[in-house]
């Protein structure tokens, strides 16, 4: 059983602690968070210990390893002292957002990679994982085509877009690693953006933006993706190739359907944000995590996945501010 620590007891530590506590072969084991009474609030719940120091984490002989849920400018500091402490390590994305880091973390744990996994968890949604199966099966033929809908149903306080590194590195990674998952790497990157919230304008970001990514054989991959959704947190993707089509659709409160005077097809709500649609792959992501540093294997998606990802946020990021195509080396 793998004992488990959690670093950072906001939001996104409380759902992985959740996780942790619910996986017969993982074990709750210790939550960290510097702010005063944060983890023990959340440990209390779980039975487990709990500490405001960070250090405690890797020191703990208790703890086979860490999940990083901590702020983003804390990632790659705490990834090294997790592998220089003998752990292993799964970290929320992105690993940073500056690509020197990055690279400055993977030199740091140098033939220690295979011990560490980076969060894309939307790999291991059930509808995700099904298609890209079904993809490389065949049944499409070559993969020509992908779309990938991401909208959030609302935007994120601005307090925290201003530290997010902008809609690219924060959002839109997600999916260019799930364009990768797909269709492989890609050799240049176009975009169009645009700022209707006048408060996102205002830090220089973006709240609307479509990503075109094209690979060596020529297929294309096109992101769209919005900091606000009318209808609700809509993540949606098509795979189409000469033999048809294949679709993941957004997932709602109920499959019942209502027809009559007053409208037809009538359908439940979207779930409601990440933490519902996305419960599956989380404990997908988990049990991968587990099963891979139990067997002495290399989990996936990889701290070299999260580099990728954050080149071609940069990419997307640099082509809309330069409005040109930007190629990838």
């Amino acid at each position: 059983m793998l004992r488990i620590a959690i670093i950072g007891a906001g939001r996104i530590g409380q759902v992985h602690a959740r996780t942790v506590a619910a996986h017969p072969g993982a074990q709750l084991a210790l939550i960290a968070d510097p702010v005063a009474g944060a983890a023990a609030k959340v440990a209390e719940g779980y039975g487990c210990r709990s500490t405001e120091s960070v250090d405690d984490v890797f020191a703990d002989q208790g703890v086979d390893a860490v999940v990083v849920c901590s702020p983003t400018p804390y990632h790659v500091d705490q990834i090294i002292a997790g592998i220089a402490a003998g752990k292993a390590v799964l970290t929320e994305k992105p690993v940073d957002l500056s690509m020197a880091r990055v690279e400055e973390c993977i030199a740091a744990i140098a033939g220690n990679e295979h011990r560490v996994m980076v969060g894309f968890n939307r790999r291991f949604d059930p509808g995700v994982m099904e298609l890209r199966q079904r993809v490389q099966a065949g049944e499409i033929g070559d993969l020509r085509q992908l779309t990938i809908i991401s909208r959030d149903p609302a935007a994120p306080p601005a307090g925290y877009l201003t530290a997010s590194g902008g809609i690219f590195r924060d959002m839109t990674i997600h999916d260019f690693d799930m364009a990768r998952f797909l269709l492989g790497d890609f050799v240049q990157v176009a975009t169009s953006a645009h700022a209707y919230i006048d408060d996102i304008g205002g830090i220089g970001d973006f709240d609307t933006a479509t990503v075109t990514l094209t690979t060596a054989s020529g297929a294309v991959c096109t992101i769209l993706n919005s900091r606000v959704c009318a209808a609700g947190y809509d993540q949606r993707m098509e795979a189409f190739g000469p033999k048809g089509s294949l679709e993941a659709t957004n997932l709602r409160t109920t499959g019942i359907r209502f027809n009559g005077s007053s409208g037809t097809e009538v359908a439940g709500p979207y779930l409601p944000f990440f933490l519902e649609r996305y419960a599956d792959a989380y404990r997908n992501e988990l049990d991968h995590f587990i099963t891979s540093i139990e067997a002495g294997t290399a989990p996936s998606p990889s701290i070299l996945d999260g580099k990728a990802a954050l080149a071609l946020a940069d990419a997307a990021d640099a082509a809309a501010r330069q409005q040109t195509t930007v190629p990838l080396g």
